[in-house]
């Protein structure tokens, strides 16, 4: 089987890769940005067309958390939008007939019912901070479905929740909460700083997996019969939710990062900045049924994350 993972540099990417690498009946093939600019459609076409791949996994995207989400809305959603047009497009033109599309839990309503089914998709208004993103990630829902529906393409969608694990980006302007945390601990730890300050309120609840049980979760899913993958989901409502179905308050996860870390200091929480979505848990029920569970509770993974920040930490710069 012939693959192109498109985003094998980024944290998901590179881990569905060390995956997938362990099968001998597999063949990967990957480009980075200065190979292949997936904005670009004509480079994506003709790389597409040059290649005879049986599946894509689509696990590029431009990302960040709601600092970034909030500052550039624009390269957000027409980014992502682009990516996704290439890649799915092109795909179904020169007859690739599987894809595995990665979006992500902020699809969702920021007021629903939790935890949230895959059937809450498009049933209220969504979160204002990343809305942009998840426009695009919902459109690339829909492109999936729509070329499934007219030209018989198994096309398949999942949205993970949030994800953290080596590989993340800790930049500590533009980065998710678990890697901004654990940089903003670290970095109080090295200087003795009395206190770290915390975005927002510390009530919101936010649900996490840690990026290697994504990576088992997504070969589960895409490794799964065609007739199966099709008896558990509808036309229209093809994707499934990838999570481990717990939470906990930021609040909690701030100690629990602190513990890891090694801070001894106070946490303080900043209730000038945005919360965001009160609660984002998602049911996962639909993948139980279909065989998959996680392994990684959250405190094994943060101290994991961690480790591989301290071995890695001076890649990251914050300009």
């Amino acid at each position: 089987m012939k693959v192109f993972i498109a985003g094998h540099n980024g944290m998901v990417g590179s881990a569905i890769y060390n995956l997938l690498s362990q099968r001998k009946d597999v063949e990967i093939v990957t480009r980075n940005r200065k190979e292949l600019d997936l904005l670009d459609q004509v480079a994506v076409k003709s790389f597409i067309k040059s290649q005879n791949f049986d599946t894509i996994i689509i696990a590029a995207a431009r990302v960040g958390g709601i600092h970034a989400n909030s500052v550039y809305p624009a390269e957000f959603i027409y980014q992502n939008i682009q990516i996704q047009n290439n890649i799915i497009h092109y795909a179904h033109l020169f007859d690739v007939q599987n894809i595995l599309f990665l979006g992500s839990s902020c699809i969702y309503p920021k007021l629903c019912n939790q935890p949230i089914s895959e059937y809450e998709l498009l049933s209220g208004k969504l979160e204002e901070s990343n809305e942009p993103y998840a426009i695009a990630k919902i459109a690339g829902i829909k492109m999936c479905e729509s070329y499934n529906r007219q030209y018989g393409r198994d096309y398949r969608s999942i949205m993970p929740t949030n994800l953290y694990g080596p590989g993340d980006n800790f930049n500590i302007n533009n980065s998710h909460v678990i890697p901004a945390l654990i940089r903003k601990f670290h970095d109080a730890k090295l200087n003795l700083d009395s206190d770290v300050k915390v975005w927002g309120s510390g009530r919101p609840r936010r649900e996490f997996l840690h990026v290697q049980d994504m990576a088992c979760a997504s070969l589960h899913i895409m490794d799964l019969p065609e007739n199966e993958y099709q008896q558990n989901t509808q036309p229209m409502l093809s994707h499934i939710n990838i999570g481990t179905g717990n939470d906990c308050s930021i609040s909690d996860l701030a100690e629990i990062i602190k513990n890891v870390v090694g801070y001894k200091g106070n946490i303080l929480f900043d209730t000038s900045k945005p919360d965001g979505t009160p609660r984002k848990l998602l049911d996962v029920t639909l993948l139980t049924n279909l065989g998959w569970q996680s392994t990684i509770n959250l405190n094994q993974g943060i101290a994991d994350t961690y480790k591989w920040f301290c071995e890695n930490n001076k890649k990251f710069r914050d300009d």
